[in-house]
């Protein structure tokens, strides 16, 4: 079954750390086809009202439209022959340049939601948060507003060859399975990793509280986390082999969440050169825009490809 990644992109770095990614990753990917997006600068609202009663300001709207439309195809042509030299067929690259009109984000979202893509594709930029106060990060627009498209985050060169699944038990996670096991379907040549870091009662602490927690709790929680994550493990399992895949392509850890979950995420995910790393939006708190845990790993996460999963 052929996958469509819609690859956005400008003439930042970030956007060609993130096209080598999306080139590499067509050997765990198989029957990979791309479309090369790139949405041009917000023309003036002043220029386009103008525009409507004078012919000398429509014919500078003409000219500006010109203009930025030839400076974005050369872009997205440029990094089509780029793709065709790394291997990728030229018949399975699109190039598609739009004018700015809602904001960059969410002209990506929507040209997304039409095309019905399997993921979306950005390079990522690392931001102060006083810029992301003043001037907005695309990416994290891209998580807010993107509710159903999933969002690859590239941070700088990245290898794809290592892939993790972080999971906890929750319809989210199941979500974030669906999505690897469809982008992976009958590659016998890959490997997965499902990583599950146990609960811990500590988690339910505010994190300045010095009280340990009591045994009880402990036992508690702990029982019902092997439980639902046990369940989990035996539906992820089936999923993979429903689209071709065998355990011997499965490896699962369990890890003892004596720490955040989110810090351990990271730290496997470093220590074992894992490049790509996949991620449930939201945990088993249900949390309204990200749970804690995926918050945590999408703010920290570096040098790899963050897939994050409505």
């Amino acid at each position: 079954m052929d996958k469509k990644i819609l690859l956005a992109v400008d003439a930042s770095l970030q956007s060609k750390d993130a096209v080598k990614y999306a080139v590499a990753i067509s050997s765990a990917v198989k029957n990979l086809h791309y479309v090369l997006f790139h949405v041009q600068p917000m023309i003036s609202h002043y220029l386009l009202d103008e525009a409507r009663t004078s012919l000398q300001s429509r014919a500078e709207l003409d000219k500006v439209n010109k203009k930025n439309d030839a400076s974005a195809r050369k872009i997205l042509e440029q990094y089509q022959n780029n793709m065709v030299r790394m291997g990728i067929d030229e018949d399975r690259i699109e190039i598609v340049t739009r004018p700015r009109t809602l904001g960059l984000a969410k002209d990506i979202i929507d040209f997304g939601h039409v095309g019905r893509y399997d993921a979306i594709v950005v390079g990522r930029r690392r931001m102060t948060r006083l810029q992301e106060v003043f001037m907005g990060s695309v990416s994290s627009n891209l998580l807010e507003h993107s509710q159903f498209i999933p969002v690859w985050l590239v941070d700088g060169e990245v290898s794809p060859d290592k892939i993790m699944v972080a999971v906890d038990g929750s319809e989210s996670s199941l979500r974030a399975v669906d999505h690897i096991s469809f982008m992976l379907m009958r590659n016998p040549n890959v490997e997965v990793t499902l990583l599950h870091v146990m609960s811990n009662a500590k988690e339910f602490y505010e994190e300045n509280l010095d009280e340990e927690p009591s045994a009880e709790l402990e036992e508690l929680v702990s029982s019902d986390d092997k439980k639902r994550i046990d369940q989990f493990y035996s539906t992820a399992v089936k999923k993979f082999k429903d689209v071709g895949l065998s355990e011997n392509q499965i490896d699962i850890q369990t890890v003892e969440g004596r720490r955040r979950p989110g810090k351990v995420i990271i730290e496997i995910a470093e220590k074992d050169n894992f490049g790509t790393v996949v991620i449930g939006r939201r945990g088993i708190n249900k949390a309204f825009f990200t749970g804690s845990v995926s918050h945590y790993v999408i703010n920290k996460a570096s040098a790899c490809a963050l897939w994050v999963v409505s």
